[in-house]
Parts: structure tokens; sequence; C-alpha cells
């Protein structure tokens, strides 16, 4: 249904019922995901999620690639592991977290120019 909903019309398929079934799926996913991260934390409030979050979890995607289960496990490892290696450069701590987001950034910039699709991606943005 990604690339053609209209072909799959053509051969009988109600997408209107598989979109709703792949939301739900998600959706069911995702409550699981937040009642498991509400269990482990004990306290969840509004401050609990920032936009760096946000935007660390989108920049684990981006790096890793769309469509791809395995980029975005690539991803993930590469954001992970990059501040611990970071940690043994040698820097203060006011210092090292600011150079963990001029890397982050650095590394998105360099992404979208010459791998826009990302590490493992197979579609273009």
């Amino acid at each position: 249904m990604r690339e053609d909903e209209e072909v799959i019309q053509v051969f009988g398929y109600n997408t209107p019922y598989y979109k709703l079934v792949i939301f739900l799926v998600g959706a069911g996913m995702a409550s699981i995901a937040g009642s498991l991260f509400a269990t482990y934390i004990t306290f969840i409030d509004p401050s609990t999620f920032t936009l760096n979050e946000s935007v660390f979890i989108l920049s684990i995607i981006i790096l890793g690639g769309l469509a791809n289960n395995r980029g975005a496990v690539l991803g993930a490892a590469c954001l992970i592991l990059l501040p611990e290696l970071l940690r043994f450069v040698g820097f203060p701590s006011d210092v090292a977290a600011q150079m963990r987001q001029l890397v982050y950034g650095l590394l998105l910039v360099l992404l979208m120019l010459y791998r826009p699709q990302g590490l493992m991606g197979e579609y273009k943005l």
C-alpha cells in the first residue's frame, strides 16, 4: 500500500480496513512501550519528554534510514555509542555536552548532503 494504494484496490483489497488495522497495531505497540516505560521510571510528567528526546529519536531514524528496521537499530547503536566514545576524549563535562550536540548536527548535515536515504535506507526523503 505504501507504493501505490490504487493498485492494491484494483486487486480487491479493502485498503481503509488495512490502514485501520495497521494504525491499531502501531497504537497498541506504542501503548505497551509507554506502559513499560512508565513502570520502569515509576513517575511520568510532561517534562519527561522534551524536545531533545524527540530530536534524538528522529535523528536515530534519519541516520539509520527510512523503511528499514536494521537501519533503525544501526542508527540507535551509532548515536548511543557516540557519547560514550566522546567521554574518553577527555573534554570537561560542560564542553562534552556541547560537543555531542555539535557532532549530532554535523552528522545529520553530512548525511543529508551525501546520503539522504540514511545509512541503510532504501528511500530518499
